[in-house]
């Protein structure tokens, strides 16, 4: 937990991967990206051609439409790397959250945690490794036009999605301050101007239960309509507690979303959406996988750590109270051939987590017994105003202004009973810290594209932005200043700090069709990411130096084309980025040789690779997917701490969270019917290489690399709109972590979801 200072050869796994990959674009058979590309519905926009409207024929792969860029447009004409998930789909898949996706976009990778507030996501090996409040996340996060500050807002429960847009590499022109690695744009499903509903319940054999109720609909005739969506939630877990003797790592959530659209005139729509999100987890702070102290171990028993343990003995039951709600008001007024947007939101985002630091049922002679509690409380503030051409030119834009103001507030206590020898009984000692952060964003933006003619087209856009960044620290404890640290509990302090910055993000590059289905592109993207103070429980003077800006230069070039009559899409991505002063955890020692984890400046990186995005369809009723990502991420350039004289010599290996090989096939089979139903088979596959969770690549933090195959079978009946399915997780068994870390003499994991196989049974009804 982040307050805690914290058989087959590579050279054959490699020819084994390379094979498949070439045989697949040899034979351009297995070729395909998500199957959310097959169905994702065709939008009404103004950009697209009469001829992309019209692509319907039942033996052709619909069309995908995107707002990467800021405006509605085939997914085959942007010239970004953009996955994208459907909504539809994620549904009927049971994909409710953020980290459930990364297995279908490879390019992804997730950081699990204990708790929301220890998670984030990573795009092409980049991620934030902190829980500092003091740090934007790499990845953006956004939710129908609206940035979230913190990364542990992102790991939300995905409700009433229409698709999620995974935008790879920087993307800071047009999103935002904290998009140095990549956007995930998720956008919501609007109100139907039609009456419907629908009620969609899911059910496992380990004891899973999620509902969900749906309305939408028009309210006022031509002129206001709105729909809501609610959720209820609950899993006992799949970890066993045997200090307790209940199952923990599990959840119980609820909460809804809804959103208004008022039409008062023929050139202004207005939009207000509301949604809350509760989730009460009882995820262990940590599960024992490994143990070299023999004390330890006899302290843990009846538990053996193993690489697959799911027990746990904590005699502090850690858990989650966490809510995430908010508000925003939209605004697009027409202005004769313009149009003017607005977003105006409002967020807050409040969690608790106790946690067990020891992990054991008691203080022993030889272990102290240290239990945790964490309160945040983010509020933000933001406000966005765009403007762009509506009709297609010799130059298309979009420009706008962007403000966010910030403000965390955190309050972290930490309680040690150990065992004093001299006077033969147990102390407990206390630590308590407040502290905060705010931040304040400005911003001017704007991206172009100038059409020289049908099929060569210049794309440029630039960003500056302004941050105000300032923090207060103060911790009192029963730890004395003689003693300076006792059991993770550090003497009394207190400090402060501010700083500003400047900084330049954009993009520029050609765009050329070879035809009106191949189109390529070469870009040039600068990223940034601002200033950042390591704050947290055990802060100490220093970790009161500002972190300088994350930067990053990258290069992509981009393939996109459709073939054999628009039944076979391929997309093909190749990139290099360059990361100067990246921010993140490095395990260190201090100036009295304790061992700490830290945020640093760790200095240079770079990941460079190549993505395969691809669908084929065969026939209207089957469907063959693969994506693949060959991402090198590696550590250039380390910078080590001033005050660690034993540093390890860390260039050149890879960053964490990224493995350097993710595969994702898969198969989707109709079979019709009478009556309007049909049976519907699917079955998937993801692998990836191993994974090195530790920046200071500690050999036991280490993941081999593995595959979970899933699968479905499914009754759809389209005359009377319902729908039965039947799930199966993880087919073969295979256990992994989803989170390696180090805690003294032993290793821990966090236990993924699927970590063994399991049944799901689903039942959705449209009214």
């Amino acid at each position: 937990m982040a307050v805690l200072d914290h058989h087959i050869s590579g050279q054959t796994k490699n020819r084994i991967v390379n094979g498949l990959c070439y045989s697949v674009l040899a034979s351009s058979l297995v070729l395909c990206l998500q199957q959310v590309y097959a169905e994702e519905p065709i939008l009404e926009t103004s950009e697209l051609s009469d001829a992309e409207k019209n692509v319907q024929d039942v033996a052709q792969l619909e069309m995908v439409v995107v707002t990467a860029t800021r405006r509605e447009q085939s997914l085959q004409k942007v010239p970004v790397a953009v996955s994208v998930l459907s909504g539809k789909t994620l549904e009927q898949q049971q994909k409710n959250s953020l980290e459930a996706i990364v297995s279908d976009v490879p390019s992804v990778n997730f950081r699990a945690g204990a708790s929301n507030k220890d998670t984030s996501l990573f795009v092409r090996g980049v991620g934030t490794i902190t829980t500092s409040p003091g740090v934007e996340p790499s990845v953006s996060t956004v939710v129908d036009g609206v940035v979230f500050s913190r990364p542990g807002q992102a790991t939300l429960d995905l409700l009433d999605i229409d698709r999620i847009e995974v935008l790879r590499g920087p993307q800071g022109t047009l999103f935002g301050k904290n998009a140095s690695a990549g956007v995930v744009n998720i956008v919501t499903k609007n109100p139907t101007s039609y009456p419907s509903g629908y009620v969609d319940v899911y059910a496992t054999s380990d004891k899973e239960q999620r509902i969900r109720l749906g309305v939408s609909g028009t309210l006022i005739p031509d002129t206001l309509k709105a729909n809501v969506t609610a959720l209820l939630g609950n899993f006992d877990g799949n970890v066993k507690n045997l200090y307790y003797n209940k199952d923990v790592n599990g959840y119980k959530n609820y909460g809804f979303r809804t959103k208004f659209e008022y039409t008062p005139s023929d050139t202004l729509v207005l939009g207000l959406t509301a949604d809350y999100i509760h989730k009460d987890g009882t995820n262990p702070t940590a599960v024992v996988v490994k143990n070299s102290n023999a004390a330890y171990a006899s302290a843990l028993q009846p538990i053996v750590p193993h690489a697959e343990n799911r027990q746990v003995i904590e005699n502090t039951s850690a858990s989650t109270d966490d809510t995430n709600q908010g508000l925003a008001l939209t605004a697009d007024w027409t202005l004769q051939n313009h149009q003017l947007s607005s977003i105006t939101a409002f967020r807050q985002w409040k969690n608790t987590q106790i946690g067990d630091g020891d992990q054991l049922s008691a203080a022993t002679p030889s272990f102290a017994g240290i239990a945790d509690r964490g309160d945040v409380n983010t509020k933000q503030f933001s406000q966005e105003l765009r403007i762009k051409p509506l009709e297609n030119g010799f130059f298309n834009y979009v420009a706008g202004l962007y403000f966010s103001k910030n403000k965390n507030d955190e309050t972290y206590q930490r309680q040690s009973q150990w065992y004093d020898s001299t006077a033969s009984n147990y102390v407990t000692d206390f630590g308590r810290a407040v502290y905060n952060t705010d931040s304040t964003n400005y911003a001017v933006f704007g991206e172009g594209t100038v059409n020289f003619n049908d099929r060569l087209r210049l794309v440029a856009g630039l960003r500056v932005t302004r941050d105000e960044l300032s923090y207060d620290h103060q911790r009192s404890s029963t730890i004395p200043v003689s003693v300076g640290v006792r059991n993770a509990i550090r003497s009394p302090y207190a400090s402060s700090g501010s700083t500003s910055e400047t900084g330049i993000s954009g993009r520029i590059g050609p765009q050329f069709d070879f035809s009106p289905n191949i189109n390529t592109y070469l870009t040039y993207s600068r990223g940034y990411k601002g200033p950042a103070y390591n704050v947290y429980f055990n802060m100490q003077q220093i970790d009161t130096p500002v972190l300088d800006p994350e930067t990053a230069d990258s290069y992509e070039l981009g393939f996109k084309s459709q073939w054999l009559d628009n039944r076979l899409r391929l997309n093909i991505a190749g990139f290099y980025t360059d990361y100067q002063n990246y921010q993140a955890n490095f395990r260190t020692l201090d100036p009295s040789g304790f061992p700490i984890t830290r945020l640093v400046n760790a200095g240079d990186v770079s990941t460079k690779g190549i993505e395969l995005d691809s669908v084929y369809k065969v026939s209207s009723d089957l469907s063959l997917s693969l994506s693949a990502a060959n991402i090198i991420a590696r550590i250039e350039d380390f910078k080590c701490p001033p005050t660690d004289s034993a540093c390890p010599n860390v260039n050149g290996k890879p960053l964490p969270f990224s493995p350097d090989w993710k595969i994702n096939a898969q198969v989707d089979k109709f079979i019709q019917l009478a009556n309007n139903k049909r049976i519907e088979l699917s079955t998937q596959y993801s692998w990836q290489s191993e994974v090195q969770y530790s920046l200071d690549q500690n050999a036991n933090t280490i993941q081999p690399s593995y595959g979970i195959w899933n699968a479905g079978i499914a009754l759809n009946d389209t005359g009377s709109d319902w729908r039965v399915a039947l799930n199966v997780r993880n087919i073969l068994d295979k256990s992994y972590a989803t989170l390696l870390g180090t805690n003294g003499d032993r290793i821990t994991r966090q236990v993924p979801r699927d970590d063994e196989r399991y049944f799901g049974l689903s039942f959705r009804k449209d009214f």
